[in-house]
């Protein structure tokens, strides 16, 4: 503070000439995190050689090895904050570390990676192996629970944690959960009940099966869903142990977590005392973040259904003023759960039990932080169908190519793209497709990934694969072409043979799906767009 003072005292004594210290970067609202004195450099000359790669992160402040780790958990994510390294989860610089500890304000605090994520959607890259996320998850093994298995319906069968036995034991009730379905189209009347046939199937083939002791479809983000699975849970499990929230990276367990601590499903005292889990695209939670479950009483529950009996009557005019803040506060988080009344007793938390939020199981990702974000859909899809003759490339992005080598039939087939609406699809014809890609992948016909060739240079090589196909006629998709929170379904004439080609990175398990997930999907089509695809 001091030099900054001495820096305006020199400007109003003509003494401007001097360059700007490193304190004149500072960020007010958080004066205790100084910038790295390297990124004030990189700001003077932005694009000099050996420069970090676009969409990369530096850590700001210092780290200082010789003090010894907290024993306080980030807020955010559930690791122990420290400054004893930047690549490592829980990281706090040293100089706003060592501030807070003398201070006693530790507790409030969130590490360097969360605040990025949510104050300015940054991810920092940490030193943390697939096995020390499972290791984690594994704690589940010794704990009589039960496991909330969530999973992403936008990216079926891969977000499905297919070792989960071996995870989490095989004594374990498992509910599964299918999250985001307010993202998928409704292709068909009853939907839903085949979306969860679906997901029911999927378990089957992963081998946990038996376990699966019920099944919803909900939506984190919106509240759909989380009424019915909060009363199913207080009338199945009751409360004869802790519960674990498991899943893949992305799948929607930190939001879920944060919309049953706003419900019933926690015990009111405890929401004060509790800090949000944090949000985002990355993977988040890196320990065990936790709240109370409340115990359903026939008193509580009795209060909870004519709370619930009463919510669907009123009008927000006719709601307590106190009711109506809390559901505009949880409005513009998207979530729409209602909350206990009851009034917290002296022994609330003794011998309680738990909801844990464990880590999201790590999968191979070849996209940096800020295609992360165009990629995974955050709005509901909107089916994009195009009109395709053998002969013709489809890409989505730059991220798959798909080729429509040979049709047995008629001359045409639909191709239905569900993805992310900030995803570009181009089609071209198969002699062009080479050319295109290597001409505009980088750049903004083809949108994801972006940097250009410098960018391209990094990413992987697509693989090719080839499939084959054949039609159940124009009102039924004969299989979706799965690309990772992505997919595009093939609907060809009843007994055609489809001929294709796909081309995609390796890491990404792009593959076949049959039966699609939205079979009906191209009846959703508009008019055809003249004079095109």
């Amino acid at each position: 503070h001091l030099r900054a003072l001495e820096g305006q005292l020199q400007v109003l004594r003509g003494g401007a000439s001097q360059g700007a210290g490193p304190d004149s970067f500072m960020e007010f609202q958080d004066e205790d995190f100084p910038l790295d004195e390297r990124l004030i450099k990189s700001q003077k000359k932005k694009k000099r050689k050996g420069a970090e790669p676009k969409g990369e992160h530096r850590v700001f402040g210092t780290a200082d090895a010789g003090v010894a780790v907290s024993d306080t958990s980030c807020s955010g994510c559930g690791a122990l904050l420290h400054c004893a390294a930047a690549d490592l989860p829980g990281f706090l610089p040293s100089e706003k570390f060592k501030v807070l500890m003398a201070a006693g304000k530790l507790g409030g605090a969130t590490c360097q990676r969360c605040h990025l994520l949510t104050h300015h959607h940054k991810a920092l890259h940490l030193q943390l192996t697939r096995d020390q996320y499972r290791d984690v998850v594994r704690r589940v093994r010794a704990r009589k629970a039960l496991v909330l298995l969530v999973v992403d319906l936008l990216d079926l069968p891969g977000s499905l944690v297919l070792d989960l036995p071996d995870l989490v034991g095989t004594n374990k009730q498992v509910v599964v959960l299918g999250n985001k379905v307010d993202l998928l189209p409704a292709d068909a009347p009853n939907y839903l009940q085949r979306l969860k046939r679906h997901l029911a199937w999927c378990c089957q083939d992963a081998g946990f099966g038996p376990q699966v002791a019920d099944l919803h479809l909900i939506s984190a983000k919106t509240g759909f869903g989380l009424e019915a699975l909060v009363s199913a849970l207080q009338r199945s499990w009751s409360y004869k142990g802790d519960v674990f929230l498991v899943g893949g990276a992305n799948a929607g367990k930190s939001t879920l977590f944060n919309a049953l601590l706003e419900s019933d499903y926690c015990r009111s005292a405890a929401v004060g005392a509790l800090r949000r889990a944090t949000i985002s695209p990355w993977p988040t939670t890196l320990e065990l973040l936790k709240f109370p479950i409340t115990n359903p009483t026939p008193y509580r529950m009795f209060r909870r259904q004519n709370r619930l009996k009463e919510a669907l009557q009123q009008t927000e005019a006719e709601l307590p003023a106190d009711e109506l803040r809390r559901l505009q506060r949880l409005g513009r988080h998207g979530y729409l759960a209602v909350g206990s009344h009851d009034k917290p007793s002296a022994n609330d938390l003794k011998d309680a039990h738990w909801l844990y939020d464990t880590p999201g199981i790590l999968r191979e990702r070849d996209l940096q932080d800020q295609e992360v974000r165009f990629v995974v859909p955050t709005r509901a899809i909107v089916p994009r169908t195009f009109v395709l003759k053998p002969g013709m490339t489809l890409f989505v992005g730059a991220l798959a190519r798909i080729d429509f080598l040979q049709l047995q039939g008629r001359k045409s087939c639909w191709f239905s793209v569900l993805a992310s609406s900030q995803v570009p699809v181009h089609v071209t014809g198969l002699e062009k497709a080479a050319s295109v890609y290597e001409r505009h992948a980088g750049h903004a016909l083809l949108g994801v990934p972006a940097g250009g060739s410098e960018r391209m240079q990094r990413f992987p090589a697509l693989v090719p694969q080839d499939f084959n196909l054949e039609g159940r006629g124009y009102l039924e998709a004969a299989a979706d072409i799965t690309l990772s929170s992505a997919w595009v379904a093939v609907t060809a004439m009843s007994g055609e043979r489809v001929e294709l080609r796909v081309h995609g990175p390796e890491a990404a398990g792009f593959g076949l799906r049959t039966p699609p997930l939205l079979p009906h999907v191209a009846s959703l089509k508009g008019e055809r767009l003249r004079k095109s695809a």
